[in-house]
């Protein structure tokens, strides 16, 4: 006799109940008279009840303006009370939050609004000039503008304390784990924002992964030093994981690194979150001006490699606990090195994650490996790192050429060269292509390049990155001339004026060449320029703007 099992009561209850807003309200329910958001420069902060309330009022205000189900709402704000604020009223109304990089051209935010097409765009009032400039650039208008922290600076935009209206939209419209809720943009292999679309599933996994890892619980303090539009700043430390555990999060509008160590002492901070050269910074603000850092549970640093000599000097400076974790806008992070595998592992990026595979395979000229394709486990063979994870977005917006490219067979190439040994300790050494990091914000070459090589006094141009103790990288343009009078402050002052290029991707040293190296089918050999920079004389010959 056969056994048939209905599980349709299951599937309702988890419809109804796995989604990152029903978190967030239970906690308002259990924890509502503790706090969840903290403004220490504004002297402001928020309960989990006051925070629901402020949530649904908002929701209102975003129905009130257009907003519904699947509508996306774009806001380009720094790290801030509103920023999440609306990350959690937009999910209210089962619609797609996408913040997006404050540092973005007008140009690349005139992509996004096209791209992603928003009901309503929020931006911070500081950016009214850039925002004007790209509203101009974009086919796309969005329903309403708004604008936070002061006047809006655009005709017909209005405030964002004018948002919020009548008693709000208490009960979250009903959301399948699988529905998009949240929309990140990360540079495409044209330079250009692309969008990764993650579903709702993503971001309870991710959630859930960082309460797991850290661990995080109702009890802890955060601040992530990152920006929050960054998939390592919304969902590592940041709101994200913060609001669904029941934790509180501390903001932090602009890096400081005397700020957040005398928040650590003044908040009985339990984690920091922070890329490398945000660490480089504390260690050394903390060795001029110590400061009591006896609260802190840990720091976890991500968003680029983490160097084995720094990553001891910050375990002696600053805390023994510190973490190092390793992913990708797409797929949020996929190792994870932890205290107990320092000082052995120190440099590398830890192992796969609990629920995640990791792999490192074959790197071909003319075709991606297989995932059985493994590179040797010998801690030196270098190969291309794949993941497999269930807190991955496996789409990109309108970009489906690129989507095929990255994601094969439930794999996400990543384009991030390491190694691995034995145990599956994986270390990155590199960007398949090219890509460069600087301050935790990648730039792309090819983008910098098409930007260059729109003056007319310039033929071509390669750009690498230069090593930099407190950037991560810094950008470094080598130029081929068309006349061989064009100077690095006149190119200088052709990125600043440029649409498509935001202020941090412009470089910083120029070197002026006769010829680019090439291969035999014309492409430009990123690498034989970068090795130049390895030579010190070579870096003492670059030209300054």
């Amino acid at each position: 006799m056969s056994y048939s099992y209905d599980n349709s009561a299951y599937r309702a209850t988890f419809d109804a109940n796995f989604t990152y807003l029903a978190g967030f309200w239970r906690n308002v329910g259990r924890f509502g008279d503790r706090p969840a958001l903290i403004d220490p420069a504004a002297g402001t902060s928020w309960t989990y009840a006051e925070l629901g309330e402020v949530v649904a009022r908002l929701a209102q205000g975003l129905a009130d303006r257009g907003v519904g189900p699947g509508d996306v709402v774009t806001y380009q704000l720094f790290n801030s009370a509103e920023f999440a604020q609306l990350y959690l009223a937009v999910e209210q109304l089962g619609a797609v939050a996408s913040p997006i990089n404050f540092r973005f051209s007008a140009g690349e935010t005139a992509h996004v609004l096209d791209d992603s097409l928003p009901k309503v765009f929020i931006y911070d009032s500081s950016l009214a000039e850039a925002t004007a400039s790209a509203l101009e650039l974009a086919a796309h208008r969005p329903n309403a503008l708004v604008a936070v922290g002061g006047e809006p600076g655009i005709d017909g935009a209005e405030r964002y304390e004018e948002l919020p209206a009548g008693p709000g939209i208490g009960t979250p419209h009903p959301t399948a784990a699988w529905d998009e809720t949240l929309r990140l943009y990360t540079s495409g292999t044209t330079g250009m924002p692309k969008g990764v679309s993650l579903p709702n599933s993503a971001e309870v996994l991710s959630a859930h992964d960082v309460i797991m890892h850290f661990p995080l619980a109702p009890q802890d303090k955060t601040l992530n030093m990152t920006p929050w539009f960054h998939r390592g700043g919304i969902s590592s430390g940041g709101p994200q994981p913060v609001f669904y555990v029941g934790a509180a999060s501390v903001i932090l509008k602009h890096f400081d690194a005397d700020v957040v160590l005398d928040l650590v002492e003044q908040q009985g901070l339990t984690f920091l979150v922070g890329a490398p050269t945000n660490l480089a910074l504390l260690a050394a603000a903390q060795e001029e001006s110590p400061r009591d850092l006896g609260t802190l549970s840990g720091i976890v640093t991500m968003g680029a490699p983490l160097e084995r000599a720094a990553c001891l000097r910050y375990q002696r400076v600053l805390t023994p606990r510190i973490f190092n974790g390793y992913g990708t806008t797409e797929a949020f992070w996929n190792t994870f090195l932890r205290p107990a595998d320092l000082p052995d592992h120190a440099g590398s990026a830890g192992q796969a994650c609990t629920d995640d595979d990791v792999r490192v395979v074959n790197v071909y000229e003319d075709h991606p490996a297989d995932p059985d394709d493994l590179a040797p486990k010998d801690g030196s063979s270098t190969g291309e790192v794949i993941m497999r994870s269930l807190k991955s977005g496996y789409a990109y917006v309108n970009k489906p050429d690129e989507q095929e490219a990255k994601f094969r067979d439930g794999w996400l190439y990543s384009g991030d060269l390491g190694t691995w040994d034995a145990a599956e300790f994986v270390t990155i050494v590199g960007r398949k292509d090219d890509m460069i990091i600087s301050g935790g914000e990648n730039v792309h070459p090819v983008q910098v390049e098409e930007v260059l090589n729109e003056h007319p006094g310039v033929a071509d141009a390669i750009v690498v990155g230069l090593p930099d103790e407190r950037w991560g990288e810094v950008v470094v343009a080598y130029v081929q001339r068309t006349d061989g009078t064009v100077s690095a402050t006149e190119l200088d002052k052709h990125c600043l004026a440029s649409p498509m290029l935001a202020d941090f991707k412009r470089p910083r040293r120029y070197g002026f060449v006769d010829d680019l190296p090439r291969t035999a089918t014309g492409k430009k050999m990123h690498y034989v320029m970068r090795g130049r920079l390895s030579d010190s004389g070579e870096v003492d010959r670059l030209h300054k703007p």
